[in-house]
């Protein structure tokens, strides 16, 4: 009997691999523009230091927030459409046996072949039969609000420190561009790396966040930097 070929597919990283590309990013592109914006306004590198570190831990709470209510607010709502179907495959099992057969016909199912197919799935677990195939839920699409809570918050903490470490090791007089320049050769490497997992094209997607992350980072230079000359 020949083995059963394993298959591992990339939707199943979507639930973390989401939030963590989202918090990274944001991680190097806030810090880098805030450390920037600052010592835009020649302020003393210990000052850069101290709201870069303030903006670290703000955002990394901002972030865990954020995505545990939105994540949060998209379960509910999946709990609220399974238990709404719980209510009709109760009270009427054999219209719903008939969506369920009419959703297999539009696949592509000849009518008898759907209808067996749908009572089959039916009689092992109808919700799950329809969650998936009516209401399009999955186990691994599932929303997991702790996990992207945690995941956004991490990695960006991670990113956010990037950048501060540069402030650490530059020189005074150099500290922007070396800021700058190292904050956009992370984000192009977060980039390529999060295409790498996802299965996306590596160099756009390194791309679009490297021009996203320059375009932030030189508004805020260019604020810091007219604050600090009318001030």
């Amino acid at each position: 009997m020949q083995a059963r070929h394993p298959e591992r597919h990339r939707t199943e990283h979507i639930g973390w691999l989401r939030a963590a590309v989202l918090g990274a990013n944001d991680g190097i592109v806030s810090t880098a523009s805030l450390l920037l914006g600052v010592a835009a306004t020649n302020a003393p590198t210990s000052q850069v230091l101290i709201a870069g570190v303030a903006g670290l831990v703000a955002g990394a709470m901002s972030m865990a927030a954020g995505e545990y209510v939105s994540v949060s607010s998209q379960a509910d709502t999946e709990g609220a459409d399974l238990a709404k179907e719980r209510d009709e495959l109760a009270s009427n099992p054999e219209s719903e046996l008939e969506e369920l057969t009419d959703i297999y016909v539009a696949r592509g199912l000849k009518p008898s072949l759907a209808k067996e197919v749908a009572t089959q799935l039916m009689q092992r677990d109808a919700l799950a039969a329809h969650a998936r195939d009516e209401l399009g839920i999955s186990e691994i699409l599932t929303a997991r609000p702790v996990q992207a809570a945690f995941a956004s918050a991490a990695t960006f903490a991670v990113g956010a420190a990037l950048p501060l470490l540069m402030v650490l090791i530059a020189p005074k007089n150099s500290l922007i561009p070396v800021v700058a320049v190292a904050s956009l050769i992370f984000l192009s490497a977060l980039g390529a790396v999060g295409a790498k997992v996802g299965g996306a094209p590596v160099f756009r997607a390194a791309a679009r966040v490297t021009f996203w992350g320059a375009l932030a980072m030189l508004l805020t230079w260019g604020v810091g930097a007219l604050v600090g000359t009318s001030v």
